[in-house]
């Protein structure tokens, strides 16, 4: 960093005052509160969030059924910010950079980093006990009591402090309110389909759940030439725009006479080469696990579950030669990876990872809502009426 850009950043190093959406009780509505927000310290950097938007495991944390409640709390990880200070011992970022937060860092020098094999990194890993990786400490406070992160990121504030291993730099040219959405929902979604699964030319897919997730899958799938890729959801309104994304099926569990396990494995000939649960439901990891294939059928399992988080499944399906795995972030390493993703996206070469077309972002966006909306988009997701609500801060 120059000197200049310290300079300015250490004038900034101050406690700043904002607004952030607070939640104070599991299910309750968030409320605008005045928060403020601490000093980077050391290896931490501060960001103004630009855009965030909401994503499904944001609802289920907020709802607290399936894991110990953390209230007070500010939500958000799925965002894009600019980075207003910088703490010690940074040299990766300077003041003005914009960037993508993570809600799983990457340290590149642990055990898990350096193995090529994983990215769950064992040193900014999932933070699940709404605290800084650092020191254990919050960030964020009003009137010294202090108020818990999510994620590590908490972006649902119009400033936040995050590791600076759990941010990325990207192009200043990304526009910021679309490319949050790689921070998360998009990249796990493709992730899972090219990295995880390692999606085959020519093969079948079945996907439960056609969210933003499911549709990346079924987007990724396609792209990777995947002959067939069907689609399950019980909400008949996303039959017509999944077809977008690459659904060539699309079927309604309601609208069937037998179990759709028997339903898939009838008109693919004994099951899919690969399946994906993408909603959240443990219930569903048995029955993508039985819409595979003998021999070799391949379930991923992507959803954050909303209760029950214990799966159980026959051991004859694994016997049988079917595999289960599971899927963070879609495989990839963030600080690594992320930005190639938002390189394609701004179809821009990209050597080491060719594929026969530009990521589709734009149309899983399917509002736009400014900051004091919030609720407004925990509304129309609990609903089913959204795929991903981009937020919008006060400039």
């Amino acid at each position: 960093m120059s000197s200049s850009s310290r300079s300015a950043s250490t004038k900034h190093q101050g406690v700043i005052t904002c607004k952030a959406a607070v939640a104070w009780g599991a299910g309750e509505a968030l409320v605008m509160e005045e928060v403020q927000v601490s000093p980077p310290q050391p290896m931490e950097i501060r960001l103004k969030v630009v855009c965030t938007s909401l994503c499904r495991s944001d609802i289920t944390s907020w709802l607290a059924q399936a894991q110990p409640p953390i209230f007070p709390r500010i939500f958000g990880h799925e965002a894009s910010g600019i980075v207003e200070s910088v703490g010690q011992g940074v040299t990766e970022f300077e003041e003005g950079d914009h960037v993508l937060t993570l809600f799983i860092g990457e340290c590149k020098r642990c055990r898990h980093c350096t193995s090529g094999k994983s990215n769950i990194c064992q040193v900014l890993g999932l933070e699940r006990r709404g605290v800084m990786h650092s020191d254990q400490e919050t960030r964020f406070s009003i009137k010294g009591k202090p108020i818990y992160h999510y994620c590590a990121v908490s972006s649902f504030s119009e400033y936040t402090v995050v590791h600076s291993g759990c941010a990325v730099k990207v192009s200043s040219i990304a526009p910021l309110e679309k490319v949050c959405l790689l921070s998360c929902g998009v990249a796990a979604g493709l992730g899972a389909a090219w990295k995880v699964a390692d999606v085959s030319e020519g093969s079948t897919v079945v996907i439960f759940g056609l969210g933003t997730v499911g549709l990346s899958v079924a987007q990724g799938a396609k792209m990777r030439g995947a002959s067939r890729i069907i689609g399950v959801d019980t909400n008949p309104e996303k039959s017509e725009k999944a077809k977008a994304f690459g659904i060539t099926d699309f079927i309604n569990p309601n609208d069937c006479n037998e179990p759709i396990q028997q339903v898939i494995k009838n008109i693919t000939d004994g099951g899919a080469d690969y399946s994906f649960e993408c909603i959240g439901d443990t219930g569903m990891i048995t029955t993508a696990l039985q819409s595979c294939c003998d021999g070799w059928g391949l379930a991923v399992t992507l959803g954050v579950p909303n209760t029950k988080p214990e799966i159980a499944a026959h051991y004859g399906l694994f016997l049988s030669g079917r595999t289960l795995r599971g899927s963070l972030l879609g495989g990839w390493k963030p600080k690594s990876d992320l930005p190639h993703l938002v390189d394609m996206y701004l179809r821009e070469v990209i050597d080491d990872l060719i594929v026969p077309q530009e990521l589709q972002i734009d149309e899983f966006i399917t509002h736009n809502l400014p900051f004091e909306e919030i609720n407004k988009a925990f509304d129309l997701m609990t609903a089913g009426k959204c795929l991903r609500c981009v937020i919008h801060m006060p400039n």
